[in-house]
C-alpha cells in the first residue's frame, strides 16, 4: 500500500487533483475522491470538467444511479462505490480507510500541515505501508522530498 501526501504550496487543489486523476485513468485504475465538505465536493466536480481548456474526465458526485460505473467518483466518505482500488483525500484530513486502498493521495495544505505530519508519523509504524512526501518547487513542479 503506498501512500503519498502533496502539500499544496503553489497550486490549489482544483488544479493539483486533475492531474492525478489523469494518471490514475490512464493506468486503466478508478479513483475515489473523498472530502466533508460539501461545498470542496462541489468546486472539485466543476473544476473536473474545466480545469483544461481540452480536458474530460468522466465523474460524478456520489449518490446517483450509476456510481459502480464512473471512473472518478467524488464521496463524503470511504465507500468506493466505483470500486476505486485508488483514493484521494483533499480535505486535508486523514482517514485509516484509506489504508484499504492500493494506493492514497493526501493533499493538504499550510492549515493541515500539523495533521499531516502526526499521519505521517502514525503511519511509520504500519507495516506494508510504503510513504512519500512531495512538495512543489518555486516553479510549481512536484518534487519528492522524502
Amino acid at each position: 500500500m503506498q501512500v503519498d501526501f502533496y502539500h499544496l504550496t503553489a497550486t490549489p487543489i482544483e488544479r493539483a487533483l486533475p492531474r492525478i486523476a489523469e494518471r490514475v485513468l490512464e493506468s486503466g485504475a478508478r479513483l475515489l475522491v473523498v472530502s466533508a465538505s460539501e461545498t470542496q465536493r462541489g468546486q472539485i466536480d466543476k473544476a473536473l470538467w474545466t480545469y483544461a481548456p481540452d480536458s474530460f474526465l468522466p465523474h460524478a458526485q456520489a449518490g446517483g444511479e450509476r456510481d459502480d460505473g464512473q471512473p472518478v467518483l467524488i464521496a463524503a466518505d470511504c465507500a468506493a462505490a466505483n470500486g476505486a482500488r485508488h483514493i484521494a483525500l483533499i480535505d486535508g484530513e486523514w482517514r485509516d480507510d484509506a489504508l484499504a486502498f492500493d494506493r492514497a493521495f493526501h493533499f493538504f495544505d499550510e492549515t493541515g500541515i500539523e495533521a499531516a505530519r502526526a499521519a505521517w508519523r502514525g503511519l511509520a509504524t504500519r507495516e506494508g505501508v510504503e510513504r512519500r512526501y512531495w512538495k512543489q518547487s518555486e516553479g510549481g513542479r512536484w518534487e519528492q522530498v522524502a
